[in-house]
């Protein structure tokens, strides 16, 4: 019989070593930030409703039409594995009566997200995302505060060269009257439109700016833009937001094709970038204003804004910037021990180093001084701790200053205050 060798399905990854570590470090800033702004934690289902999707995010999006994984159940239910954030926590808004509460309710959430797309460097068709929501108050003030909170966390992270761009896309009101003149404009230049275009024309025109073909872009330069095209109400939310992010000196620059690739979004929209070592823009993600989804999924008119961030892309460019996350070697400690009794006093010991926030290196499972030193060499420690048959009789261990080269031996209860002066 054959053997089965088992690899992780196309798209997929393990988040393994010191990719835990940067993974770890962006949930714990996340959840810390959240926190000290007021928003509670929301888990919700990772299997929802296919509907759900299909009308919060719009049949018309690469989302609906080719990047959802869906299943029927046993009962005959169609569920979809969750391919954003927002419309289930929108869910639990109203099934919750979270209406009932003092407004505005703030959330956020931390989880993996599931979407059909051709798998490339930090996107994944099984992913992590963070996100913030704000529902139930529609000041500006709100949106400013939620790219401030992003960038906060980003910068937490210690990554720089952040960028933020941000636009408008109005409301019912002017949004549909501007996709008139669009979709007018379009169809005088479709002989110069690729398929897709020509097809998002008729279905979904504003998605015409997320178009990446080069034979698009000279017609998207010259296409009329939303922002010049805003009802009164939405140039001063739009203009308020710009004052309050000129107020908090975030670097951001207006980008008049941004539109977002969701349905649900209104007025304000945005998102973020930081640029890695080959000069690269990287998004980071982004969100936006979304004023009727509450109201769309069943619920009361309701203001909303909120943001999304893909974990693996901050990761990437972690990476890119050695944002290493951690203690370095040099402040840790390596133990080695040799024999049974000293192995039984190493486990006493290790649990004393960590009561005292000590990080340690062992390797209980090896006898040979040989090997362990190789690998004490290789972390490059600045001290070892040595404990023989003869320390582990007398309860006792060896320390050595790597540094210096100096060693000495002293009690073990003695071991912890020793590593601590240095």
């Amino acid at each position: 019989m054959k053997k089965t060798k088992f690899q992780k399905p196309t798209g997929m990854h393990d988040i393994i070593f010191g990719d835990q570590k940067y993974f770890q470090s962006i949930i714990s800033t996340v959840e810390g930030v959240s926190d000290y702004y007021g928003f509670s934690k929301i888990d919700t289902p990772i299997l929802e409703d296919e509907d759900l999707f299909l009308k919060g995010v719009g049949e018309a999006t690469d989302i609906s039409e080719k990047e959802m994984y869906t299943l029927k159940t046993k009962g005959g239910d169609r569920l979809a594995l969750r391919p954003e954030g927002t419309a289930s926590v929108v869910r639990s808004y109203i099934e919750s009566g979270m209406a009932n509460r003092p407004q505005p309710v703030k959330l956020y959430y931390i989880g993996p997200f599931f979407r059909h797309e051709r798998p490339q460097a930090g996107r994944y068709r099984q992913f992590y995302q963070f996100g913030l929501e704000v529902l139930g108050d529609s000041n500006p003030v709100i949106d400013a505060q939620i790219i401030n909170i992003v960038y906060s966390i980003l910068t937490d992270l210690k990554l720089k060269n952040i960028s933020i761009e941000v636009n408008s896309i109005g409301d019912k009101e002017c949004r549909n009257a501007y996709k008139k003149t669009l979709v007018k404009y379009l169809k005088s230049k479709s002989s110069l439109l690729c398929s897709d275009c020509k097809r998002r024309t008729k279905e979904n025109p504003l998605r015409f700016f997320d178009c990446k073909d080069p034979k698009c872009q000279a017609v998207k330069a010259e296409a009329p833009k939303i922002i010049d095209n805003l009802c009164e109400d939405c140039h001063s939310h739009f203009k308020q937001t710009l004052e309050y992010l000129d107020g908090l000196e975030l670097p951001y620059q207006i980008n008049p094709c941004l539109v977002r690739g969701l349905d649900y979004y209104t007025k304000t929209v945005f998102e973020f970038f930081v640029t890695t070592k080959e000069g690269k823009s990287l998004a980071l993600g982004g969100g936006g204003r979304y004023d009727y989804l509450v109201k769309l999924l069943g619920g009361k008119e309701t203001p909303a804004v909120g943001a999304a961030f893909g974990i693996e892309r901050i990761m990437q460019a972690m990476k890119d910037m050695n944002l290493i996350d951690g203690p370095k070697s040099k402040d840790k400690v390596f133990l080695a021990q040799i024999g049974i009794l000293a192995k039984s006093k190493s486990l006493v010991l290790i649990e004393s180093l960590r009561r005292a926030k000590i990080p340690v290196v062992e390797s209980l499972g090896k006898d040979a001084l040989k090997i362990q030193m190789t690998k004490a060499s290789r972390i490059g420690s600045k001290f070892i701790i040595i404990i023989g048959h003869k320390e582990a009789t007398e309860n006792s261990a060896i320390i050595k200053n790597m540094e210096t080269g100096r060693q000495e031996t002293v009690a073990l209860d003695k071991v912890v205050s020793k590593i601590k002066k240095g």
